[in-house]
């Protein structure tokens, strides 16, 4: 794991002032590869290629970035891993191809001399970004993973077309130091807490979509991104994955399961392979304990495993994942965390993730991450079992309403919007008796707003896209409106009849990338930890889609095939328990030690700076949730993200402000 930055310019440019910009681009990625800092530039300055190295496989300078193919033709810089490297590297050496190191990275790079881009794309397995000058057609290739698990920013201003794994090492290149924000950006990050592919915080700068690659001259000048977006080709699609899922379905469900314990165990054995100490998360869960069972079953020794105890009970699930340990008998760490370890990282979120980004769960796992750092440098993770096997409870939620929302007349949610709060009473009544108990029991005034802003929405996609919704519309300024048209209803998966299976394979193409691989990757790379996840693995995700229902989500549980395999290896009851999750009690926080920063972030003066949401419905909720009469614990923290990026980043931050934020932090 590593960070690479660079840019390619089509003005004339000295190789020296080349040479100090991309010096100055990588130093802001040192957390990403503390071990080695590398450089190429081309003698006329028009190419620059950087590399930050968190050294994980050979070691050795064999295995040091940028790296050049042995022709002399391409030159790389690459973030990630390939896992299985083992068997491309057997049939490059039985075409002859000679290997100077160990790295994945070699292997890589022969492929794509060897075999061309796309096939080598195909073969690769893993989690990666990178960039690749080919001298022969003067042009820089990019690439990313098929699921988005690595990041990669490309910007352009100018002749100049910059790249990078963080923003931070983009704004580093003078050409992109008074980067402006833009506003659709923030409206939409107001909306779903951070900012969807393939738009960044700032005008000129996109994300480079997942599973694809594309070729820029270095002559081009190109001077908006979008063009780079639309010469991206895909070499993978989960389109075409659930298309062919469908077409050739897995029947027999005894056979369908030992072939996902076979290609799981096969992914988890491929993510062992490491010249550096690996661990893994434990939280107790279905995924972390089935991966942690795969793991032991396949080493040659008690994996080190890892749990945060915290001192609020609502969010410890420090005693299941150490009953799990004992019985697989991995090496179990348990780290202790209060509220207050929790906090003092608020200040850091800006700087961790460069764009405004609200998931609370972010706290946790920047915690964690620097914890487990003290003793590994790799930790595998059961991040991606809910997309793909249908674990969240919301898929539930979502397609229970669908169903019975329909008895309701439509009419009856669209007065229940225009009521207030207090007369909202009589309405639940009627609600609760129409669903079922368990539905209703979980009926609350600000849920029932929430669900006449869902059911008042003409396709299913613009519904389960508004369940995401924190600020609406009607909370933000006219002019910062964002209109009918969101990331869920412009996805390009095909639409389903099957809502549940549509809704993980909207999660896995906007949440999945957006907000948890997001929240993984700039948490983890902060502590210098790479964290490897199994479930992510491509031939996992595609033959989940070939699954029949019944082993992936049965209409009330999910993940009943990893449930399956878990309980091959570890007593039912160890982990069957209510899904948890890792967050945090932000409703609490925010009536108690955030309180002055929520504060902050609703005043009229500190809304004007981007001028997004309307001051008066931020005030608002500001009153109704500190007086107890309302929660908006994830609409407050967006606003506290957004006005902790904006002082980090836009040099808003006064004196008596950051004594506020260090009081808290």
């Amino acid at each position: 794991m590593c960070g690479i930055a660079g840019f390619i310019t089509s003005a004339p440019n000295e190789s020296s002032n080349a040479k100090a910009i991309l010096a100055r681009m990588t130093e802001t990625l040192s957390h990403r590869g503390p071990d080695a800092d590398g450089h190429f530039v081309d003698p006329g300055g028009r190419v620059a290629l950087g590399h930050r190295r968190l050294a994980i496989i050979d070691l050795s300078e064999a295995g040091a970035q940028p790296m050049r193919s042995a022709s002399g033709r391409f030159e790389m810089v690459y973030n990630g891993e390939v896992y299985g490297f083992g068997g491309m590297r057997d049939a490059l050496a039985a075409e002859d191809v000679i290997f100077r190191g160990s790295s994945d990275t070699e292997v890589l790079l022969n492929g794509i001399e060897r075999w061309g881009i796309e096939p080598t794309l195909q073969r690769a397995t893993g989690m990666f970004a990178f960039a690749v000058f080919d001298r022969a057609t003067n042009s820089i290739i990019f690439a990313r993973d098929r699921l988005g698990k690595k990041p990669l920013y490309i910007g352009c201003r100018g002749r100049t077309t910059a790249f990078a794994s963080e923003l931070k090492a983009i704004r580093a290149h003078p050409d992109f130091s008074d980067l402006t924000p833009d506003r659709r950006s923030v409206a939409l990050y107001l909306r779903y807490g951070y900012v969807p592919a393939p738009r960044s915080i700032y005008e000129g700068v996109v994300k480079f979509p997942a599973g694809h690659w594309a070729a820029i001259p270095v002559e081009a000048s190109v001077s908006d991104p979008a063009d780079i977006l639309s010469c991206a080709r895909p070499y993978w699609s989960l389109e075409e994955v659930i298309a062919k899922g469908r077409a050739d379905p897995c029947t027999d469900a005894a056979q369908a399961i030992e072939r996902v314990d076979e290609v799981l165990s096969q992914a988890t054995a491929e993510r062992l392979v490491s010249d550096v100490p690996v661990g893994a998360f434990l939280s107790g869960g279905i995924d972390s304990s089935l991966i942690v069972a795969l793991m032991q079953e396949q080493a040659s020794h008690r994996v080190s495993t890892y749990t945060v105890r915290f001192d609020d009970d609502a969010i410890n699930e420090a005693d299941a994942a150490a009953h799990i340990a004992k019985h697989l008998g991995t090496a179990h760490h348990e780290l202790t965390a209060s509220a207050a370890d929790a906090l003092a990282l608020v200040s850091d979120m800006p700087a961790v993730f460069d764009e405004p980004f609200a998931d609370p769960s972010q706290l946790p796992t920047l915690l964690i991450s620097r914890l487990i750092r003290s003793d590994v440098t790799v930790a595998l993770s059961g991040d991606g079992g809910d997309e793909s096997f249908g674990g969240y409870q919301r898929y539930w939620a979502a397609d229970t309403f669908e169903r019975y929302s329909r008895f309701l007349p439509r009419a009856f949610f669209q007065a229940a919007n225009g009521v207030p709060s207090a007369r909202l009473d009589t309405a639940i009544s009627m609600a609760r008796g129409v669903l079922p108990a368990r539905v209703g029991k979980q009926i609350s005034t600000d849920r029932l707003k929430k669900l006449t802003r869902i059911a008042a929405e003409p396709s299913f996609r613009a519904r389960y896209g508004q369940s995401f919704t924190m600020w609406s519309d009607h909370d933000l300024v006219p002019e910062a409106r964002l209109g009918p048209t969101g990331p869920f209803e412009a996805c390009n998966t095909t639409e389903m009849d099957d809502r549940v299976a549509e809704m993980m394979a909207l999660d896995t193409s906007i949440y999945l990338p957006d907000d948890v691989l997001v929240k993984v990757d700039r948490a983890s790379m902060a502590a210098s930890l790479e964290v490897r996840s199994p479930l992510l693995d491509h031939r996992v995700v595609e033959l989940a889609w070939s699954l029949p229902n019944n082993l992936r989500f049965d209409g009330r549980v999910g993940k009943l095939v990893l449930r399956r395999l878990l309980e091959r290896r570890v007593p039912l009851a160890l982990f069957d328990r209510p899904k948890q999750g890792f967050g945090i009690p932000i409703e609490d926080w925010i009536r108690g030690p955030l309180r002055d920063l929520a504060a902050d972030a609703v005043s009229p003066e500190r809304l004007s700076v981007l001028s997004v949401v309307d001051p008066d419905r931020a005030a608002a909720k500001f009153d109704e949730h500190v007086s107890g009469r309302r929660n908006w614990g994830r609409h407050l923290w967006t606003l506290i993200m957004l006005d902790a990026w904006q002082d980090t980043w836009l040099g808003t931050q006064d004196s008596n402000r950051h004594q506020r934020r260090e009081a808290v932090c």
